[in-house]
């Protein structure tokens, strides 16, 4: 599951599962995802997502969505958030040249 290991749901308020069915109304229940012909996407939505910060509920920054959107989105924003973590060193001996003849 995507929620697996996620602390996402408890950031979400207790009346969540109404602001989503608000937003969804609001959104005539199509994702809002404008393609790049310049059309609104057609397709039925059914994730509500935050367009700025994951921890502001407003109306005013959430927005239905479609799944093929919001996956789109949600790794995108993964690989971004992957690429900016600090990568550990990693300690190797140093090679030996392979044409270098080694002392015994």
């Amino acid at each position: 599951m995507a929620w697996e290991g996620s602390t996402r749901k408890e950031t979400l308020p207790s009346n969540w599962p109404i602001i989503r069915q608000q937003v969804f109304a609001r959104d005539g229940n199509r994702c809002t995802i404008i393609k790049a012909n310049g059309k609104r996407c057609w397709d039925k939505a059914e994730e509500c997502d935050h367009i700025g910060d994951r921890l502001d509920h407003s109306h005013a920054n959430l927005r239905s969505i479609c799944s093929w959107h919001h996956q789109r989105r949600s790794s995108s924003q993964g690989g971004k958030a992957s690429a900016a973590r600090p990568r550990a060193q990693i300690k190797r001996p140093p090679e030996v040249h392979p044409g270098l003849i080694q002392k015994r």
